[in-house]
């Protein structure tokens, strides 16, 4: 479905990706783990289109990832940041109509899912809650209902409850055949949600293992996500 290969990414003297190969499979829930700085925002721009690599290459179903992302990715940044003038309605029909789809998606990802806006939906977005930015910043991405979801940090800014409502919503995504690839610095997300673990540190990936494994390990050492990423950043 999506192959990284050799992909390099410099910017100037820094290296924010090193070589890094990987297959994602279809249907494949896969969470990018790293230390802050170890270029998990940066693989998923490039599989976007929205950076180019240095070196290497992505590909989607035989195709470069920057030929026509609209149709087949939509794509949650880490930093969300909407025209604080405008509503909440008037972001999803924006972005609707830039992905020229029917006005009747705002519907669909509104009411017929699990997102709740709680009348929000009229409000301009500078009288939004950040965790009520980042819920439309889900349901912009949302709109598409695209085969490959890539969400930077998708829960980071949400109450428990939120998140919980969240994870559910993307299960039923992934139900539904949705190649997904998050990142996330919380294991409640990725034990929720991923198949597939690929751990990265300054730029090189270092491993890339299923979910069981890596709870297995966590569980027979007594360990906590940092201590792997220690143990992987060591053998670098």
């Amino acid at each position: 479905m999506i192959h990284l290969v050799g992909l390099t990414k410099r910017y100037g003297d820094f290296t924010a990706l090193d070589d890094v190969s990987l297959d994602i499979r279809r249907g494949e829930t896969l969470a990018l783990l790293g230390p802050n700085g170890s270029g998990k925002s940066t693989v998923l721009k490039c599989i976007a289109g929205l950076t180019l690599p240095t070196k290497g290459k992505v590909e989607i179903d035989g195709n470069a990832s920057c030929s026509d992302p609209r149709r087949s990715i939509s794509y949650l940044p880490q930093q969300i940041d909407f025209h604080k003038c405008l509503t909440a309605g008037e972001v999803l029909e924006f972005y609707c109509r830039l992905r020229r789809l029917p006005l009747s998606r705002i519907d669909d990802v509104l009411h017929h899912s699990e997102f709740d806006f709680n009348g929000f939906s009229a409000k301009p977005i500078s009288q939004l809650s950040g965790g009520m930015v980042q819920r439309l910043g889900l349901a912009v991405a949302c709109i598409p209902d695209a085969p490959v979801l890539l969400l930077d940090e998708p829960t980071v800014s949400l109450d428990p409850k939120g998140a919980v409502t969240f994870r559910k919503f993307l299960a039923q995504l992934k139900s539904r055949g949705t190649t997904i690839v998050f990142t996330s610095h919380l294991l409640a997300d990725v034990d929720a949600l991923a198949d597939r673990v690929a751990i990265l540190v300054n730029g090189r990936l270092v491993a890339a293992e299923s979910i069981d494994r890596l709870k297995s390990e966590l569980a027979a050492s007594g360990s906590t996500i940092e201590d792997i990423y220690l143990k992987y950043a060591e053998a670098v």
